[in-house]
């Protein structure tokens, strides 16, 4: 593991576990900073980043990562962000690529901003502290267990015509660090924020982050495949960009909110 690698985690993690400490607006914001970064990488790559549709997909990422604080006008935004973009094609686009480009910035809106927007939605509810860290960090678990155990063991390829470095030998890693992460991180919150759940549930639940964090890992190897680039961008230092860094988190954040509101609440 490089040094870079390791500075960086170093950084990021005592800012995530503060941001996900205080709450908002401080949290909020970190996860708002996020997906415009993210939002303008997978921009970047599909699109010529300087287009005005551009900068209306990260107005409008910025608004659904936001929409957890205004549930109740979520459709206006999203219509009016729809007609905007829409009178924009008729207006100014190029006719040969209009809805090829109004597809992308689309695309990029719903996969990053409204993906991640479950997250400040999940720290919104009863224990949101709770349940963000032990979300975050059982993630974080899967992806450490796979790139060791992958590196150190992997043989059999996971999907190569999508990422051939993901082997099966990493993916058991993963599920496995998971749901060790998970057990861990509900032992350390019994301390100070106990969760409702049984050892039961914390294990389903290491073993859906575990499942939820290696899919949307593939769709991103599968994005930048598609974009013919190796890394989403260089902001992160050892990591490569926002998308590589956060990619097995889009998922989880949906599915362990879900979980929440049906499963527990």
């Amino acid at each position: 593991m490089s040094k870079q690698r390791v500075v960086t985690a170093a950084i990021g993690i005592p800012v995530i576990i503060f941001a996900v400490w205080f709450g908002d607006p401080g949290f909020s914001l970190f996860v708002a900073l996020v997906v415009l970064a993210g939002t303008f990488e997978f921009y970047h790559a599909a699109l010529n980043p300087r287009q005005p549709l551009v900068y209306l997909g990260l107005v409008w990422s910025l608004a659904l990562v936001l929409s957890p604080h205004y549930t109740d006008i979520l459709p206006v935004i999203m219509s009016a962000a729809v007609v905007i973009s829409l009178i924009w094609l008729l207006c100014c686009s190029p006719r040969e690529k209009a809805f090829h480009n109004w597809a992308w910035i689309v695309a990029g809106v719903i996969y990053v901003g409204w993906m991640l927007s479950y997250w400040v939605g999940l720290r919104l509810l009863d224990n949101g502290r709770g349940w963000v860290y032990l979300a975050v960090f059982s993630t974080f678990a899967n992806d450490t267990g796979a790139f060791f155990v992958g590196r150190a063991w992997g043989k059999h390829k996971l999907a190569s015509a999508i990422s051939p470095s993901k082997t099966w030998e990493g993916a058991l890693g993963g599920f496995l660090s998971a749901n060790a992460g998970a057990i861990i991180v509900f032992l350390i919150l019994k301390l100070f924020s106990p969760l409702p759940l049984g050892y039961w549930q914390v294990i389903l639940l290491g073993c859906l982050i575990s499942l939820f964090a290696q899919l949307g890992d593939l769709v991103e190897s599968l994005y930048k495949r598609t974009m013919g680039v190796k890394e989403s961008g260089n902001l992160l230092p050892g990591h490569g960009g926002i998308l590589d860094r956060f990619d097995s988190l889009i998922f989880v954040g949906v599915m362990v909110y879900y979980y929440v509101r049906w499963m527990v609440a």
